[in-house]
Formats: structure tokens, C-alpha cells, sequence
């Protein structure tokens, strides 16, 4: 929700996990024995845990030892989530640190003590690998920490691990498994374990809804924040381009990417993010920021958040949404219109469908050139151009490639410099489509706040052979055009969650965030995962989607 609403009372069962009580998965009973007590941080808000060590009720390390516990019960043992990569060996003494911190100083601020995880493409200057899920790169350490890292370690955040995600963050083959890496292995969905949990943010998304952590940080190029979030039922901010820094993170295109945060609630991510942001000097793009980021956002998390806001409803059939979700959209818009919102319905945006050649030359043209750039800056690196990285995964392609290839590695190398014609049309040809004549141009036209669409579609099955399987997916326009989207959950889909998206205009996470709660507030759809090996498909009768918790 958006505002901490009850106390976290942990009392008996809090003492009992910190003395190492087993916690099984899904809180039920094992055979032959006794019952285990139920883990206490469920569903905790990052305000709530700064109550608890306000209070005295817990410490930071207190909450790491249960978060590690945790991650050892449910992702490494019991189901295997294998949403963390690696977790941190130093976690236990940097929470001693800032609860030392706090006892002579005081608290930074709202993340100081919180435990947070981090996609394994973002660079840590310690005991911990960064690889974006490539053996490639495993052994070589960053010179440095991201910009991104700094800010949260200056924040008084805990990195208790990085995440497990799609190798090279999904930009490797045609036919990849979402979740799959070299180094990690397969990511599961926790609301149905042989279902997948999209991707590339795959582990953060998966450790962010199974609990296994108070907040994590993904990366998106085109829906790889937005899409995990959705099926794994949370909060996902893509933000604006330039918001947020990259330097230090593992690229695919910097005209597209992005770090942003996940979280069970719009408070906790609003949060995260406000932790994130600043100006880089290593990162041109964050000047663009300057007068428009904020170190805080949550002043607009307001309950009444849709009050006399418009929004514009996009219903396109090109994002290839089956019917059935229809009511999961319907119910969110009659959600907004009882709250006070004006809705436009529907509305379009122009140049849908124009920019999806254009785009995918523009990721080749930049993957190429920011890789390498990444490379050179990474001491004692075993790649250092993409030839490199190709040649190794056909070295070790047993452990590389024993399900899918390296098609988009392959056609990427072929790509020349950025000062050929071919990337620069197709830059200048996106930013036109989707920047004046498309969002800016539908938001200008009908007077909106903001535009509304379902996310994408539940959860498809994991599937190694044929690779994934999408429904539907509308994460492009925003993600082409460098502007932000927050996706909340909205609805279910036999047990499976489903999200909608707000777009907005460059800038515009105050009001994507101040909409995104007052929906947030109005349909309460969170629901943690209660580890099914497989969807609750009914025996006989058509799948139905609906719009209440189940």
C-alpha cells in the first residue's frame, strides 16, 4: 500500500527465526514435523522495518541474518527460486556498522539498515563478482562501485546479494529462456514454480516478491524492469532516461538504458528510487537531470492520488493482449474513474508499431560499441571486444549454450561505428516516433496526466527448448522514447498476476508515482507467493481472468 498501514508485531516468532528456526516454504507444515513459525518479515515495508529499528524491535543485522536465512530456505533449498546469484559476505558486518552508526548518530535516512538486493549487471567494488550472468566474466573485478551503488551505500542501504537474471540482460539470443543464465541458472516464477518470471531483472523481481528482501534494483533497455514486475506481481519504475546513472552497469544501448527499482509497495520503490538519482559526471546523459530529479519522492505518495487527473487509456491490439484480459484493464479504469480520475477512452498513440525495426538496429549499433567501452574499463577482463565474448561462449558452449545461442551477439559484431548513417537515421527516426509524434503527441492532444495499459500478460511456462512465449507486452513506447512507466499489479490470471503500466512524458515520475499509489490503494492486489509448483488451472470450464485478490 502506499502509507505503512499496521505495525509489524514480531514478538516470540521474530526471536525464534534470529536463533536459527527452519523456515520451510510457504509457511506449511512439513511431514513429520512440527509446524514452522512463519517468517516475520513478510510482506515488510521499508517504513516499517525503520520502525522496527527505531524502536529497538530489531537491528540491521538482525533483519540481514533473517533475509539470508531466508534466502537460504526458500531460494537455494525448498522451492530453488535461484533468484540470488551470490549473496553478500560482508552484509553481516556492514549491518553491524550502520546499527553502530545509528546508535552514535542517528539514521541517514529512510533506506539506512534496509536490506536491498541488486541485478548482478551492476558493478560492486567487493568481495562480490559482477558478471551479468557470463562465466565470461566471472574473476575480474570492477575498478569501482556503479555510481548507482554509491548512492545506496551512501544512503545507508544493505547490497545483501546480486540477482540471478537473463544472461547479458536478455540481448544474447532470439530464442532465449527469460531468468536463464550461464552463471545462475534458471530463474522461477514463485506464484507458479514452472512458470517464468520474464525478464532480464528476473532475480530482483523474484527475490522482491517472495520476500527474500525489503527492496532490489533491475535494469531495463525494453520492458526488462516493467515485464518482471508484472509477473511477479510487484512495483517496477522504469525511469527517464538520464535520472538514474549507468555508469558501472553492463550495457546493452545507452539511448535506452536504465537502473530502477522494485518493490512490493509504490512507497517502498518511490523510496528506492529517490536514493538512486543524481548528477554523474561520468554519465552525460544525468545532467539532463539537474532541476528535475529529486532525492525524495515521497511527498507524492498521496492516497487521493487520482483525484482530478486525466488519463488516457490505451487499448491497442498490437500489444498482442489476449481478450481475457480485458476485465483485469476494465476494473483498474472503473477503479480510477470512482477515485476522481477523467478518463479517455480510448486514446492511441500514432506511431505505435513504427519504431520496432529502428529500435532493434539502434540496440545492435550500441551494444556493440557500449560493451567494448564497458570492457576496456574492466581490469583484467578474459573479453575485451564482442569477438572475444563470442569465441568464448563457443568455447564453453556447454555451459554457455546448452539450450539457446548467441544470434543477437553474432549479427551485433557486425555493426559498425556510431557515426554511420544506418544508427543515426534509426536513432533520429525512434526519437522523432515516439518522443513528439507519439506519447508526447496522444498525452498533448486529449490533455492527459498520463496514458494507462495493461503491462503484459500472465506468466508463460518455462520452456528450454522453444524459449519464451510472451502474451502480449506494451513496454516499447516508453522504453524507445526514454520516458518513464511504473507498473503496479492489477489482476489475476488463474493465481498468475497481471500488471498495468502508467506512461508519462519525460520527467514525470511525480505524477506517475502519485497515480500509480492512489490505484495502488484503490484495487489492493499484492499478494505474496505461496510457491505452487504450477498454475491453479481449473479441471474443465475457460481460464478466467479477474480483477480480486484470489
Amino acid at each position: 500500500m502506499c502509507r505503512l498501514t499496521k505495525r509489524l508485531i514480531l514478538g516470540t516468532a521474530f526471536l525464534a527465526l534470529i536463533l536459527g528456526t527452519a523456515c520451510s516454504p510457504g509457511g506449511e507444515k512439513a511431514p513429520g514435523k512440527a509446524a514452522p513459525v512463519k517468517f516475520p518479515l513478510e510482506e515488510a515495508t521499508i517504513s516499517g522495518l525503520q520502525e522496527m529499528l527505531t524502536s529497538g524491535t530489531a537491528t540491521s543485522e538482525s533483519l540481514v541474518s533473517l533475509y539470508l536465512k531466508r534466502i537460504e530456505n526458500i531460494d537455494r533449498s525448498g522451492p530453488g527460486l535461484n533468484s540470488i546469484i551470490e549473496t553478500n559476505p560482508d552484509a553481516l558486518a556492514i549491518a553491524r556498522e550502520l546499527d553502530r552508526e545509528r546508535r552514535e548518530k542517528g539514521p541517514r535516512g529512510p533506506l539506512h539498515g534496509i536490506p536491498v538486493v541488486i541485478k548482478d549487471n551492476i558493478d560492486t567494488a567487493d568481495n562480490m563478482e559482477t558478471t551479468a550472468g557470463s562465466l565470461a566474466l566471472l574473476g575480474s573485478k570492477p575498478a569501482r562501485d556503479a555510481f548507482v551503488v554509491g548512492r545506496l551505500r551512501a544512503a545507508g542501504a544493505v547490497i545483501i546479494g546480486k540477482t540471478n537474471l537473463s544472461e547479458w540482460a536478455n540481448f544474447r539470443s532470439s530464442r532465449s529462456t527469460s531468468g536463464w543464465s550461464g552463471r545462475g541458472g534458471q530463474t522461477k516464477n514463485p506464484y507458479a514454480l514452472d512458470r517464468n518470471p520474464s525478464g532480464s531483472s528476473s532475480g530482483s523481481a523474484v527475490a522482491v516478491a517472495a520476500n527474500l528482501v525489503a527492496a532490489a534494483v533491475g535494469t531495463e533497455t525494453d520492458g526488462s524492469i516493467v515485464s518482471p514486475a508484472s509477473a511477479c506481481g510487484i512495483i517496477g519504475i522504469k525511469p527517464t532516461i538520464g535520472l538514474v546513472s549507468r555508469s558501472g552497469i553492463v550495457p546493452i544501448a545507452h539511448s535506452q538504458d536504465t537502473a530502477g527499482p522494485l518493490a512490493r509497495t509504490v512507497a517502498d520503490a518511490a523510496t528506492l528510487l529517490g536514493a538512486m538519482t543524481g548528477i554523474d559526471p561520468a554519465d552525460a546523459a544525468t545532467k539532463e537531470s539537474e532541476g528535475r530529479a529529486l532525492a525524495d519522492y515521497r511527498e507524492f505518495l498521496k492516497p487521493d492520488g487520482l483525484r482530478g487527473s486525466r488519463i488516457g487509456v490505451l487499448r491497442a491490439r498490437s500489444f498482442n493482449f489476449a481478450k481475457k484480459l480485458d476485465p483485469i484493464l476494465q476494473n483498474a479504469v472503473d477503479a480510477m474513474k470512482r477515485e476522481g480520475a477523467e478518463i479517455v477512452d480510448p486514446v492511441e498513440i500514432p506511431t505505435l508499431g513504427q519504431t520496432d525495426d529502428p529500435e532493434y538496429e539502434v540496440l545492435l549499433y550500441e551494444f556493440k560499441a557500449d560493451l567494448e567501452a564497458y570492457f576496456a574499463a574492466r581490469p583484467g577482463s578474459a573479453v575485451r571486444t564482442l569477438t572475444d565474448l563470442i569465441a568464448f561462449n563457443e568455447k564453453n558452449a556447454d555451459r554457455e549454450m546448452p539450450f539457446f545461442g548467441q544470434e543477437i551477439l553474432e549479427q551485433a559484431v557486425k555493426k559498425g561505428p556510431l557515426t554511420e548513417k544506418a544508427y543515426l537515421d534509426a536513432l533520429a527516426k525512434n526519437r522523432k516516433l515516439m518522443r513528439a509524434e507519439g506519447i508526447d503527441a496522444v498525452l498533448a492532444k486529449h490533455k492527459l496526466d498520463a496514458l494507462v495499459v495493461l503491462t503484459n500478460g500472465p506468466a508463460h511456462m518455462t520452456d528450454l527448448v522453444n524459449g519464451d512465449s510472451f502474451s502480449g507486452s506494451s513496454s516499447s513506447p516508453a522504453a524507445v522514447a526514454g520516458y518513464p512507466t511504473i507498473t503496479l499489479p492489477a489482476g489475476w490470471v488463474n493465481g498468475l498476476p497481471v500488471g498495468v503500466s502508467f506512461i508519462g512524458t519525460a520527467w514525470s515520475e511525480p505524477v506517475l508515482i502519485r497515480l500509480a499509489c492512489g490505484l495502488e490503494r484503490a484495487l489492493g492486489m499484492r499478494k505474496a507467493p505461496r510457491l505452487l509448483p504450477t498454475a491453479e488451472i481449473p479441471a474443465s470450464g475457460p481460464v478466467q481472468a479477474i480483477s480480486k485478490v484470489p
